[in-house]
């Protein structure tokens, strides 16, 4: 086997769940868990009958590039939502449509990858699992940039050393962040475009969250609308992830996109041929009828923005808690060690939190997660509004 394997430290929920193990939580109250982050807002009826409507597509191959259909959709909704030049991406040679972003991120990460000596991926630190074990697995190492309050959760960029640019192959950015829903302006993506082209990496930004935002006429930039106003309409060296389930509660759906510099994309898609992943047909026809309708995307937005104003509105006399810029996740201060925080919460009012320090590593000396919860708001509004009731008393009864 891989001896890389041996390098993958435990998923998040899996220590969340020996954690949790080692208490018992009062049988009166029903389980609420703020821990996980997969939608529980319907998905769109319309979505689930078109799926439906084309299940005799279960007869036929899919390809690995996907329906021409498909890519036109998502190129014409790139061009749209992040205001891209018209026709500089295009269906044929700039997008591939993926099973989720997660599966775009681990294979683009072993496709990109020069397997050498000093090898890294850049990654935030907290930050989305995946990036740590595609790098082990690609046979490089990951180098962690802490996201810390007094920068909004954002690396600081210029504190990198210049060595640690040359060695770099891959900058994987989350905007809006998983879990902190920090999102990274234009000014630092222009800064990280210009250090690709002096270092020779490429930026792999992962946007699967950016459709959910609170500032209804402020959506947050992405990395190829920077590339735009750059004039960069080759898109040179950066490529995004986007999916479906956050936007349109589809998790299960397992239906995203990975778009970008054609030079990478003809590679990447070589590479996918042989990995054998390709979309089920009926879900690339599901996905054109979610990808061309953002009446449910605002309406998904609104739900959110309300279960943050009444949830916010009940931790903030109690606990260091503000809304983020856009995800679904509250990153709430913690008046004990984290761990100890989700521990007790469980044991007392059956709620599920995740601990920050699962999010995060050892950074000489410095865990950027620890004092932290991940809070997603993903059930009822008003499962929401009693969890974080719940919350509440159990800060206060620490007090």
């Amino acid at each position: 086997m891989n001896r890389d394997l041996a390098r993958l430290q435990p998923y998040p929920f899996e220590k969340l769940a020996e954690l949790k193990a080692q208490v018992t939580p009062p049988a009166e109250l029903p389980h609420i868990a703020f821990s996980i982050g997969e939608p529980k807002h319907k998905s769109p009826a319309f979505v689930v009958q078109t799926l439906t409507d084309n299940l005799n597509a279960l007869s036929n191959y899919p390809t690995t590039k996907g329906i021409p259909e498909l890519r036109k959709t998502i190129a014409d909704w790139c061009t749209s939502r992040f205001h891209l030049t018209a026709d500089t991406l295009t269906a044929d040679q700039h997008v591939l449509p993926v099973n989720g972003t997660r599966e775009a991120i681990f294979a683009f990460t072993q496709a990109a990858v020069e397997r050498k000596e000093g090898a890294l991926v850049i990654s935030p630190n907290p930050f989305y699992q995946i990036y740590e074990g595609a790098a082990y697995l690609a046979g490089a190492e990951p180098y962690y940039l802490s996201c810390l309050s007094e920068n909004g959760f954002i690396p600081d960029y210029d504190a990198v050393p210049s060595d640690v640019w040359e060695h770099c192959q891959i900058l994987f950015l989350c905007s809006p962040s998983n879990p902190t829903g920090a999102v990274t302006d234009f000014d630092t993506l222009k800064k990280l475009i210009a250090l690709a082209d002096q270092y020779h990496f490429i930026i792999a930004s992962d946007e699967c969250y950016s459709e959910i935002y609170l500032d209804e006429a402020s959506p947050p930039v992405g990395l190829l609308e920077a590339c735009a106003r750059l004039g960069r309409n080759d898109f040179d060296k950066c490529v995004v992830m986007h999916s479906l389930s956050k936007r349109s509660n589809l998790p299960g759906l397992r239906s995203g996109f990975i778009a970008g510099d054609a030079k990478l994309m003809k590679p990447f898609l070589e590479y996918r041929t042989y990995h054998g992943c390709s979309m089920p047909v009926q879900h690339q026809i599901a996905s054109i009828a979610a990808w061309q309708d953002e009446a449910h995307v605002k309406e998904n937005r609104d739900q959110y923005r309300e279960k943050f104003a009444r949830v916010v509105e009940i931790l903030s006399p109690v606990m260091d808690v503000q809304q983020p810029e856009a995800s679904f996740y509250l990153w709430a201060k913690t008046p004990i060690a984290d761990d100890l925080f989700a521990q007790q919460l469980f044991a007392e009012q059956n709620m599920t939190v995740l601990p920050g320090s699962y999010l995060s590593r050892d950074v000489e000396g410095c865990v950027p997660g620890a004092g932290y919860v991940r809070m997603a708001l993903v059930a009822t509004l008003e499962e929401c509004v009693e969890g974080a009731q719940r919350i509440r008393r159990f800060v206060e009864g620490l007090r």
